[in-house]
């Protein structure tokens, strides 16, 4: 997967449960779990908002492109 969620690591950096946060910004502890883990296929741009409103943090901190192999030109 290009895309890969930090969401883990923001939540560590600011000593915050994920229950906590899905309680924060209206969702589900299981919905919440799916981004975390990368099996997400997408995310409302309003939950990526509110992520990073209750993590003060950007959305560059929690999203990141890593180019697969293939995508690397030699």
């Amino acid at each position: 997967m290009a895309i890969v969620i930090n969401l883990d690591v923001m939540l560590a950096k600011r000593k915050m449960r994920s229950n906590e946060l899905a309680k924060l910004i209206g969702i589900t502890e299981q919905n919440l779990s799916i981004l975390k883990n990368g099996r997400a296929k997408a995310i409302k741009l309003a939950t990526l908002e509110a992520i990073c409103k209750h993590l003060d943090c950007q959305p560059g901190d929690i999203l990141e492109f890593v180019p697969s192999p293939e995508d690397v030109e030699c």
